[in-house]
């Protein structure tokens, strides 16, 4: 706004001949010719200049991001944005680590838990005080009576690891988060942003001691009961990961890789496109939250053929819990077989949404997003089918549950990049 007035008040000091002179007056945007027609309506003789200006800040709210240069970037922007990717980053591995601790059956080894963390027995005493602990717990009791010291500690270590990676993400959040406010790098709305990810790392800590009291409590009775963890926490816990590395990642894609703006009017198709992309975002979501039910049952250790489910495509005990809704969150049978069906439906949808990509006008990094989506989309499937026909290996297992989150990560980016695709206010 400020440029137009300059150059409106410059050609009034010259006299209302003078326009002409001034080459970029003649190839002004449609914008500022709006605005500079409108400045420049002839007052009475000796207020031009007055009135010019009173007419220029009436109107400055309306038009001034037609004509004002792009937002200066934010103090620290590119540090701050590293520093989110980083988080982002060391969450990811806490996912595989976690998945790793699940897959080896560690997590029940570590009976207690201390916010600061737990101190590392140092002596053949304390290790065995910290076997005794063990041993009065119902994984000892019903499935690991035969387990030696030697093999209590490669459990033990796997869980003290997966613990303390969780507490290095709350350090490594915590101290630039508490250097960047400090150095003012932080505008009002991404405070707000740093508080909740603090919160939403202090939540995830104690979800995680919530899902591991679970395979602590004494609710193992029947013959067939295996001390696990309640596979509604294990959920969860995995769900609220998946939630705080979006939001680090959507996050960082904001100060590192900004969204590219679409030149000129914006099809309705490409509004209706965004819709189908936070869709398939949405179905890797709920698929990846279906694989915690999976893992949570060891249901992938049942029906491992495809795609029938023992020569049947509807498995005769899919329905075998009553009331009927248990079966869906409690059933091996029937949770494996959602987790089929929600993999291939999300299949199907990223597969058809690549498709119609290549016939949509899209930002250009948004094909490319479209492009890797689909790609790990099938490679993600083809490692769950391995994985399910291998009887569930813990490398390959490992591999696809890092494939659901690098698939929801592709999948980020591709929202991301649309972004600005936004329907102008009438």
């Amino acid at each position: 706004m400020f440029n137009c007035l300059r150059l409106t008040s410059c050609m009034a000091r010259n006299g209302t001949g003078s326009f002409s002179q001034f080459s970029a007056f003649k190839t002004i945007s449609p914008a500022r010719s709006f605005v500079s027609n409108a400045l420049l309506v002839k007052p009475p003789a000796g207020g031009f200049t007055n009135s010019l200006l009173t007419i220029g800040r009436t109107l400055r709210t309306p038009v001034s991001r037609y004509c004002t240069k792009p937002n200066v970037p934010e103090k620290g922007s590119k540090s701050v944005g590293y520093w989110l990717l980083g988080c982002s980053g060391m969450v990811f591995v806490a996912v595989v680590l976690g998945g790793v601790t699940r897959l080896t059956e560690s997590g029940l080894s570590m009976v207690t838990w201390k916010l600061l963390g737990e101190r590392m027995p140092r002596t053949e005493a304390e290790w065995r005080e910290e076997f005794d602990r063990y041993q009065q717990f119902p994984e000892f009791k019903l499935k690991n009576q035969d387990i030696t010291l030697r093999e209590f500690k490669m459990i033990w270590y796997m869980e003290y690891g997966h613990r303390m990676w969780g507490r290095a993400i709350g350090a490594f959040y915590a101290l630039p988060a508490l250097y960047f406010w400090t150095k003012g790098y932080f505008n009002k709305a991404m405070k707000i942003r740093v508080l909740a990810f603090g919160a939403l790392i202090g939540a995830q800590g104690l979800m995680g001691w919530y899902m591991v009291k679970s395979g602590l409590e004494d609710r193992f009775h029947k013959e067939s009961d295996v001390p696990r963890v309640s596979q509604y926490r294990l959920a969860s816990h995995l769900g609220a990961a998946f939630v705080l590395y979006s939001l680090f990642l959507w996050s960082a894609l904001d100060k590192l890789l900004p969204a590219q703006k679409l030149a000129g009017p914006i099809p309705a198709a490409t509004f209706r496109f965004k819709g189908l992309a936070h869709a398939s975002k949405a179905a890797v979501f709920l698929t990846a939250l279906s694989g915690a039910l999976v893992a949570g049952l060891d249901a992938g250790l049942i029906y491992n053929s495809f795609p029938k489910m023992a020569d049947r495509w509807i498995p005769s005990d899919i329905l075998a819990m009553s009331p009927a809704l248990r079966n869906f969150t409690e059933n091996p049978t029937t949770v494996q077989f959602d987790h089929r069906v929600l993999g291939t439906a999300t299949l199907t949808l990223i597969t058809g949404m690549f498709l119609i990509s290549r016939r949509r006008l899209l930002p250009p990094r948004a094909y490319k997003a479209a492009t890797a989506v689909a790609a790990m989309g099938w490679m993600q499937v083809a490692l769950g089918i391995t994985t399910l026909l291998t009887y569930v290996p813990v490398p390959l297992a490992a591999s696809h549950q890092s494939g659901s989150l690098i698939l929801l990560s592709l999948a980020i980016w591709l929202t991301h990049e649309l972004k600005l695709v936004k329907r102008l206010p009438k």
